[in-house]
């Protein structure tokens, strides 16, 4: 029950949260924006794991894990926000985020490749099914 829980207040933040980037991009460039994000966000991180003590751990974590994480960070947070802003503040948000939402394929499909991860039928219907709402509603 706790994962469902965690997802749906996943969905619902990642389905607040393009509203306020709109807003926010209308007058800001997008790498200023992303930049102000992250600091703001960084701030947070660090006050909450302060109050929290779950800082204390951080000089455990191995360098390979760390690296790992490192690059989601660089490939998710930094290169695919950046380019989110780009397309936010171009395009219509109703348009972009379904679009950039749809990056499950790609997951379940390297999964599959380097995790070993199964590739079962409802797995496929579900890809099949983000790609014709992406056309859908693209349309």
């Amino acid at each position: 029950m706790k994962p469902l829980f965690f997802a749906l207040l996943a969905m619902l933040c990642w389905g607040i949260g393009p509203i306020f980037s709109k807003l926010g991009l209308i007058k800001v460039e997008p790498f200023t924006a992303l930049t102000i994000r992250t600091v703001a966000v960084a701030g947070v991180m660090i006050l909450a794991g302060l109050f929290s003590g779950k800082l204390s751990n951080v000089a455990q974590v191995n360098w390979r894990a760390a690296s790992f994480i490192i690059a989601e960070g660089i490939l998710a947070a930094l290169l695919g926000q950046l380019a989110y802003y780009y397309a936010i503040k171009g395009g219509e948000v109703s348009l972009v985020s379904p679009l950039a939402a749809a990056f499950p394929l790609i997951t379940v499909l390297l999964a599959f490749l380097f995790l070993g991860e199964s590739l079962s039928v409802p797995k496929v219907i579900g890809a099949l099914l983000i790609v014709t709402g992406v056309i859908v509603i693209q349309r």
